[in-house]
């Protein structure tokens, strides 16, 4: 039987808009756009879900039932406080229980097609609100889509789940879902909590009682790029999920460590993002048979990054991933220079920098990359019975 892909898309999920703020919905029209011009969404075995919101009973799995009564309510009370809304970054807005619920209910979607065996993969680009806390929104989060499709795994059955963040923040919402629950791996990939938002994901977070291990955080310099990050990935990634042997594999797959993101300050290249995204399909593939639910997440170069990279992602995970060197069609330079007069619209899908692939070794190196690598490895290594000196584990 030909592997399936379900692509979760509606226009309803572009609702969800902060107004003049950094996480802008366009980026995800764009991406879906591109996708389209460039016949990825069309290819054999492609499903489209339109998602429903999720209802109460699959929030409050994850947050307090308070707190999504106090999201309903704020957008009708011009002095409401608390909660973590109604800041800068969390804006208020018309419709933003609805608009948030419908986001977890694509993941949710695209979590139930996958481990219902309907589809091998699946897909929702607007997802990876990774921030969100059970009584708190943060980081342009209101709503923990991963960590609420996570919980519906456990619900339906799923005994070993495993969630690999790559945004340049620490996936935070979810790790504090899941940090006492040995049944869910979470491994992040950031740009050190010393230098950026939201503050954790420090090596020693590493799992509650009767968890240990089962939290991973790589938090990596300012300024590392594909190589860097791509040895660090390789050094830690791989090892800790097949000691882990996962039934499925969940990602949130944030563009925002491209070298052009306006909010952090790793270096990495779309090239460099989708070597990543083809790891993580090859990994998904070896250990959990092709099961993988990716997200998006963060991304704030709005057409000069997210729109290629989550066009990669959607290669990736629907068929064969697409050559970097690809044009991007006229029609489409032509939506995204008329969204967002200004802005350098990309001519190709490449930023023009092949990845290096670079094998971690173990040694005295002064590398800040390698640092980070051993500081992951030894707080966590020894707990899944892995050796942190040994390049082969």
């Amino acid at each position: 039987m030909a592997e399936l892909t379900a692509v979760v898309w509606d226009e309803a999920l572009l609702a969800y808009d902060m107004g003049d703020h950094p996480l802008n919905p366009v980026r995800v029209e764009l991406t879906m756009a591109l996708a389209r011009e460039l016949g990825v969404l069309d290819r054999p075995g492609v499903r489209l879900i339109v998602p429903k919101p999720a209802d109460d009973a699959a929030l409050t799995r994850v947050h307090r039932p308070d707190y999504l009564e106090a999201v309903r309510q704020a957008p009708h009370d011009p002095f409401f406080r608390g909660w973590g809304l109604n800041t800068p970054d969390n804006p208020v807005f018309d419709g933003m229980h609805e608009a948030s619920a419908r986001i977890c209910g694509a993941t949710l979607a695209a979590a139930e097609a996958v481990w219902s065996g309907a589809v091998t993969r699946a897909v929702n680009v607007s997802g990876g609100l990774h921030h969100a806390m059970a009584a708190r929104a943060s980081g342009f989060c209101v709503y923990n889509d991963p960590a609420v499709a996570i919980a519906r795994l456990l619900d339906l059955g799923a005994e070993r789940v495993a969630y690999v963040d790559i945004d340049v923040h620490h996936g935070d919402g979810v790790q504090a879902a899941f940090y006492d629950d040995p049944r869910v791996l979470t491994v992040s990939l950031h740009e050190t909590p010393l230098a950026l938002f939201p503050g954790t994901g420090f090596p020693d977070e590493s799992g509650g009682p009767g968890a240990e291990g089962t939290s991973v955080n790589v938090a990596l310099p300012p300024g590392t790029g594909d190589a860097g990050w791509l040895r660090a990935f390789q050094a830690v990634v791989p090892s800790v999920l097949r000691a882990f042997s996962p039934q499925i594999l969940v990602t949130q797959c944030g563009a925002d460590a491209h070298r052009l993101d306006p909010l952090a300050d790793l270096r990495l290249s779309v090239d460099g993002q989708r070597a990543a995204y083809i790891a993580l399909r090859a990994l998904a593939d070896e250990l959990c048979d092709g099961r993988w639910v990716a997200t998006g997440g963060g991304g704030y170069a709005l057409v000069e990054v997210v729109p290629r990279a989550w066009t990669h992602l959607l290669a990736v995970a629907t068929g064969a991933a697409l050559d970097p060197g690809t044009a991007t069609p006229p029609a489409w330079r032509r939506l995204a220079a008329d969204r967002r007069p200004g802005c350098d619209v990309p001519a190709t899908l490449t930023d023009g920098t092949p990845p290096p692939v670079e094998r971690w070794e173990p040694g005295t190196t002064p590398d800040p990359v390698d640092k980070a690598i051993m500081a992951t490895r030894m707080a966590v290594f020894p707990l899944h019975g892995l050796d942190p000196h040994d390049s082969r584990d």
